[in-house]
């Protein structure tokens, strides 16, 4: 098999991964109310872990884990949404998500299940009142059977000033990481 053949046969497998992953949704749950991302969007889902501050943030902005040596910002979904704080548990999970090439944790309450959902059963949300906080992350809800998931926009959960500050703080962390390795070493 030529090269070429061997990118064409890559590039196949990665469309039908994405194939298989339209309509996807992992759902998760916050505050009593049942959310979605779409599964193109998600890397993986762990559990809780020891999360490092980052001073002078916003307060979403939770800070940093180290997972299996990558250091990833986390945010909390519920201070996103300018909801009322919650004690982590055994169920709160981060759901990492790769939004624009940039790796970000996600703090949820407990993940639910991933469901298909159609194009045909996505309808945008209300604008009942325009300055309505949740409703900027949100690009619309999904009917699953007797419910109703409301579908978040990823590109919208950290604004892109956020996102260039924490690839900074990232960058940063990994630098002296790799600085303290080189002085341990010597």
């Amino acid at each position: 098999m030529s090269v070429q053949e061997e990118m064409i046969q890559e590039e196949m497998q990665e469309e039908d991964v994405l194939s298989t992953e339209k309509g996807k949704f992992m759902t998760f749950k916050n505050c009593g109310e049942y959310y979605g991302i779409e599964l193109k969007y998600v890397v993986e889902i762990v559990g809780i872990q020891k999360i490092t501050a980052i001073p002078e943030v916003e307060d979403y902005i939770k800070g940093l884990i180290n997972l299996r040596g990558k250091i990833i910002p986390v945010i909390d979904v519920r201070v996103r949404f300018k909801q009322e704080p919650f004690e982590y548990n055994d169920r709160t999970c981060i759901v990492i998500i790769n939004v624009n090439d940039v790796v970000v944790g996600l703090i949820v309450e407990t993940i639910a299940e991933v469901v298909e959902i159609t194009d045909d059963n996505i309808v945008p949300p209300p604008t009942l009142n325009p300055k309505n906080v949740k409703n900027q992350y949100i690009y619309g809800l999904g009917k699953v059977g007797d419910s109703v998931k409301m579908l978040l926009d990823p590109n919208k959960l950290i604004k892109d000033e956020e996102l260039s500050f924490l690839e900074d703080v990232v960058n940063q962390a990994e630098s002296n990481e790799e600085e303290t390795a080189e002085e341990s070493e010597e």
